[in-house]
């Protein structure tokens, strides 16, 4: 019995108590299931008598006393006690317990998957990095934390678009035409341009691909230089993306929106709706109306759009696509776009709250003998993706940045990352997989097998470290709901290293196959049950993550 099926049994309890008339109250959206801290407080603990309470106008006490019999009389509890101010302990029957085993050996990978989101279409939009050089460990971060949020939001029924916004237009741009001109040339860089090695590679690539490049007039030269290095260059981001286990179902281009006359049709659209004013010879958004700090530019006095335009374009073209919920992901240096991006989605008649949500990142350092690296040897100033990789592995990188909630700075710290011991937490939940693995090779090897459905006892599970194990396979489904709600992807790492240590304990515990010259039974057979029950929470939560489940390391 999971929690999601307690909490039905409770909420039938509490339908019985108000038909019955010994209760009147309104019953609550959800009713919460969770694992008390001490196993004498029994499996699980619910204060949904407290949530009554004031519907009721009674104590919560008496509600929960009410509730008590109605919930000890049902199949698979085997009391229900009534503790403190008003929460119900509970505890199950053995087989109730035992038979979430088999229930999620049957659901396989399904398991942990759910409908909390289902009917929601939604797109995110993450790492967008400009063209200009390799990605940087920050938007590595991203590209973890969005590529598993994605994931999540999937499991939880979601209708998902995983977006990278290509920024091949603006400032930006020439200036890396400029400094890939430059450095074909042989001379220093522009004074606002980009530098380091991956320049002279891009460059050479291009010469080679255009070999009188360099004899073009300046201006030809730096749309050649524009052109093939902004295509080479984002080519090289999207390898490394995928190399890291990051992929995108649309890559969109901003030059588009500037080449269709989508900058146009947004501000006609603002102006049509109330909000745009001219001053000084520029054309205004009246952000303010809708809490933002000041009101934004839209056309510059010199009649050049801005930035800001571009934003607004962009955001009506996925609102255009069906989008019910456009969630972008920005790193800390971009904190400030939240009121103007929330005040402009108002200003095209959406509610912020339900049509935008803008994730804000905090940054990454990478730490090697107690000290920052700083700089990368192939782009100079800052430490890349690649970098990252090549550090530590794709896996250890990719959990590592996805343990820690995106509004907390971290350092990486290489030594841990690379060292095969349970301080180091991908390891130790890689490791976790790898030792179930073992056992069904044991088995298979001695010829014993787990058995059929029906001849499966979950009766014989009665160990406190298969209650324990048990429980914890539980929480899988809710986690991964809760995580995906919350858009909180490191609750699933930090379940996946409690449930690590939850079967290495039953592990050293519980005994699964018979010693030399013992007959495999019951027990044998409903514990390489729950082994594989285990296995495959531990399989699941990984590849939520885009972490290999080793079995054998």
């Amino acid at each position: 019995m999971t929690p999601e099926d307690l909490a039905v049994v409770i909420s039938d309890g509490v339908h019985t108590a108000i038909r019955s008339g010994h209760i009147s109250a309104e019953v609550p959206g959800e009713i919460r299931v969770e694992r008390p801290r001490h196993r004498s407080h029994g499996d699980y603990s619910t204060n949904v008598a407290l949530q009554l309470a004031k519907s009721a106008g009674l104590p919560a006490r008496t509600v929960a006393e009410v509730l008590a019999p109605l919930v000890d009389a049902a199949a698979g509890v085997a009391k229900a006690e009534v503790a403190g101010p008003g929460f119900l302990n509970i505890t199950l029957e053995s087989a109730a317990i035992g038979a979430l085993a088999r229930d999620i050996v049957l659901a396989g990978d399904a398991y942990g998957r759910s409908d909390r989101l289902g009917g929601l279409r939604l797109n995110l939009e993450f790492v967008s990095a400009n063209p200009t050089g390799p990605v940087h460990i920050g938007g590595a971060r991203w590209a973890v934390v969005g590529d598993v949020l994605a994931r999540l939001l999937e499991a939880a029924g979601a209708d998902v678009s995983r977006e990278y916004y290509f920024n091949d237009a603006g400032g930006q741009i020439d200036r890396f035409a400029r400094s890939l001109l430059a450095t074909a040339q042989g001379s220093p860089a522009p004074e606002d341009g980009y530098s380091g090695a991956y320049l002279e590679e891009i460059a050479a690539t291009v010469l080679r691909r255009q070999p009188g490049a360099l004899e073009l007039a300046r201006s030809e030269a730096v749309a050649a230089f524009r052109t093939e290095g902004t295509a080479l260059m984002f080519d090289e981001i999207k390898t490394s993306l995928a190399a890291f286990g990051t992929h995108f179902d649309v890559y969109f281009n901003e030059k588009d929106l500037h080449d269709k006359g989508d900058l146009d049709a947004a501000v006609t659209r603002l102006r049509e709706g109330g909000h745009v004013f001219e001053e000084e010879g520029a054309v205004w958004l009246r952000t303010t109306d809708f809490g933002d700090d000041k009101d934004r530019v839209l056309v510059k006095s010199d009649g050049s759009w801005t930035y800001f335009t571009a934003d607004c374009a962009y955001y009506l073209n996925k609102r255009s696509r069906g989008f019910e919920r456009v969630v972008i992901m920005l790193g800390a240096d971009h904190a400030g776009y939240v009121g103007r991006m929330r005040a402009m989605a108002a200003c095209f008649g959406d509610d912020p709250e339900t049509h935008l949500e803008i994730l804000i990142g905090q940054l990454v350092n990478l730490v090697k003998d107690g000290a920052p690296v700083r700089m990368s040897k192939r782009a100079g100033t800052v430490v890349t993706l690649d970098d990252l990789v090549e550090a530590v592995g794709v896996d250890a990188a990719r959990y590592a940045l996805a343990r820690a909630g995106v509004d907390t700075m971290i350092d990486l710290d290489i030594d841990l990352l690379t060292r095969q011991s349970n301080d180091n937490p991908v390891y130790y939940v890689q490791y976790a997989h790898t030792r179930p693995c073992a056992v069904q090779r044991r088995a298979a090897e001695a010829g014993i097998g787990k058995g059929a459905p029906e001849d499966f006892d979950p009766s014989a599970l009665t160990h406190e470290r298969e209650a324990d194990l048990l429980g914890t396979l539980a929480e899988f489904p809710q986690v991964v709901a809760t995580a995906a709600t919350l858009r909180e992807p490191h609750r699933v790492a930090h379940y996946l290293e409690q449930l690590a240590g939850t079967y290495h304990r039953f592990y050293d515990a519980c005994r699964v196959l018979p010693r030399a010259g013992e007959d495999p039974d019951d027990r044998t057979r409903a514990r390489l049950w729950l082994t594989e029950a285990a296995r495959l929470v531990l399989h699941n939560g990984l590849q939520l993550l885009g972490v290999s489940a080793p079995e054998r390391m």
